[in-house]
């Protein structure tokens, strides 16, 4: 029963941290220390991460099937090409391919060295800063109906910088999405739209070790944490759209600095092991 109640309370923390720029890997790497539960593994984090995708899949599954569609089309029907919904499926073709080849490569660090909390709470920190400073010079006068190839590009590599805990896949392509002058109901809804083949595909690449030897958890609480984590996300996405459309990202940027500072005191004496 134990680690199915632990199973809910990560599924909480995934659901409420996915979407907001303060990375909910790092969550489920500091908090479950904090509780005493130990690191609950790359592949658990992973998995359930699938949970809150599934929430984007729903929540914008018009938008995600128009898309798909206007680009099937556009294989065999050149006029369609310059259409935004046919370019859309290619950005985000293209701007899933840093994560994905660098998540191979990059597997067993990921899994090993990249948890280690003196470089999350760094992480935390600095990408917390970044986000504070694209938010702030930002230019705030393209929409997302104004993205290039370029962009998808630069977006791409910036959300590719998430597979270190505490950068936050959301925060890094908010943060350059801001840099590119995109307001931040744009650099939003691309920022979920691009998150989808690269998070669904992690956690259904990690399945294979849900029942191993770097994970804690088997497959029941790793299936409650899941669904917990698509319930709270679809309302997290809900309100995070209608927050970002006359707010700034500031609450976010005091959070993660606090966040980094209070988890790099910590280890530092020794109440965390890093």
């Amino acid at each position: 029963m134990g680690d199915f109640l632990q199973a809910v309370v990560l599924g909480l923390i995934q659901g409420l941290t996915e979407f907001l720029p303060i990375s909910s890997s790092a969550h489920l790497r500091i908090y479950p220390e904090l509780f005493g539960w130990g690191d609950p593994g790359a592949a658990f984090t992973a998995v359930i991460q699938i949970g809150t995708e599934l929430a984007v899949l729903i929540y914008f599954w018009s938008d995600i099937w128009r898309i798909f569609t206007t680009w099937l089309r556009s294989l065999w029907r050149p006029e369609l090409r310059g259409h935004l919904d046919a370019r859309m499926g290619w950005y985000i073709i293209v701007g899933s391919v840093p994560i994905v080849v660098l998540g191979v490569a990059l597997k067993d660090v990921i899994e090993s060295n990249f948890r280690s909390l003196w470089l999350i709470g760094t992480t935390l920190i600095v990408l917390g800063i970044v986000l504070g400073i694209a938010d702030r010079v930002g230019r705030t006068d393209r929409t997302i109906r104004q993205i290039t190839f370029r962009d998808a590009v630069l977006m791409g590599l910036a959300q590719a910088c998430a597979l270190i805990p505490g950068v936050s896949r959301s925060g890094a392509t908010l943060s350059m999405g801001r840099f590119l002058g995109y307001d931040r109901e744009a650099a939003t809804r691309y920022a979920f739209l691009l998150a989808i083949p690269a998070v669904i595909g992690a956690g259904v690449f990690q399945l294979k070790d849900i029942p191993g030897s770097t994970n804690p958890y088997g497959w029941g609480p790793t299936i409650v944490a899941t669904v917990v984590s698509f319930v709270v996300g679809y309302a997290a996405i809900a309100w995070l759209l209608r927050y970002v459309s006359t707010n700034s990202y500031t609450p976010f940027v005091v959070y993660r600095v606090a966040l980094g500072t209070l988890t790099l005191v910590l280890v530092a004496t020794g109440v965390l092991a890093a």
